[in-house]
């Protein structure tokens, strides 16, 4: 829950500003995608004219300053989160991000239909938008992730938080879990993926053991079941979190499409385990929290502009 709370505050701290940015948006026209020329290129990524022009419109609607200079450069800084997120093969599903876009129209009270022509109507797009939320959702992961690499406890650190609990060692949760993957050819997405959605809640309904579930998959097809092993529950990936803490055991979550096509996890057994490892994680976990009001993402920002090679023409 930690986590996500941290992964969601950033990205919903650089949304659009306000309902009242929404309700001025005027039209404005946009050029042919022919009329378009490189401008910056961001490891050997390229940003357009067409893109700069989108973005600045973009700020204009949240009521940001700055113009073309302001959009090319978070147009840079999104290109660099872009490629740490890819690096980090971290991926947000389309239905995180529709959800996401649906309950932004909701609190601004729009449909999706109006934000959509809102946003058509201020020379941006809806899809546009999403691939921001998109990039806002992924870059919250990967800050996380850096985090946790990045600031370990030492032992000697993970002993004096203890004796500062009066000796108290820390406990949590371990999972074993499995991976059941309902695959969906990504050139068959679109017409496969209800489907498929299906058969996974049909697989769920009948999920009784990650024993069983192995004789379950093997009259279906292009189903693949895998082991994960044991995860501490500070390690439980941000998209998966929530859902296995509130699966019992025995029981699988609830699919969820990813890029691979139609997922849901399997808890296997649950235990209660308390070691200097879980010590470390259940305070680096702490440190989290508390670090969501410190905004590290930009250090960690700033370190990859630093290493990146960009372009400006």
């Amino acid at each position: 829950m930690i986590a996500r709370s941290f992964a969601v505050r950033l990205a919903v701290c650089s949304l659009l500003a306000s309902p009242l940015a929404l309700a001025g948006a005027a039209t404005v026209s946009t050029p042919g995608l022919a009329a378009s020329e490189i401008k910056v290129v961001v490891n050997k990524q390229p940003i357009t004219s067409y893109q700069i022009q989108q973005r600045a419109a973009f700020l204009k609607l949240r009521r940001a300053p700055g113009g073309s200079e302001a959009a090319t450069n978070e147009l840079i800084d999104e290109a660099v989160k872009r490629q740490e997120i890819a690096r980090r093969r971290i991926s947000i599903p389309d239905a995180a991000v529709d959800e996401a876009f649906g309950r932004f129209a909701k609190d601004n009270k729009l449909t999706e239909a109006q934000l959509t022509q809102v946003l058509s109507q201020a020379g941006f797009s809806a899809k546009g938008f999403k691939d921001y939320i998109r990039v806002q959702m992924g870059w919250g992961q990967a800050v996380l992730a850096n985090v946790r690499q990045t600031e370990r406890l030492s032992e000697q650190e993970v002993v004096q938080r203890m004796l500062q609990q009066g000796g108290a060692k820390p406990s949590t949760t371990e999972y074993t879990l499995q991976q059941v993957i309902f695959v969906v050819p990504n050139d068959k997405r679109a017409s496969q993926l209800d489907r498929r959605m299906s058969e996974a809640n049909s697989f769920r309904q009948r999920f009784t053991s990650c024993q069983g579930s192995y004789d379950t998959a093997r009259g279906l097809r292009d189903v693949t079941v895998r082991d994960l092993g044991r995860v501490a529950e500070p390690e439980l990936p941000p998209r998966w979190k929530d859902d296995v803490k509130n699966t019992s055991r025995g029981r699988a979550t609830k699919p969820q499409a990813t890029e691979r096509g139609v997922e849901l996890i399997g808890v296997c057994d649950t235990r209660t385990v308390s070691d200097d490892q879980v010590a470390a994680m259940v305070f680096q976990e702490k440190d989290l929290a508390a670090m969501g009001k410190k905004e590290p993402d930009k250090d960690y920002l700033a370190k990859l502009k630093d290493k990146a090679t960009i372009v400006r023409r």
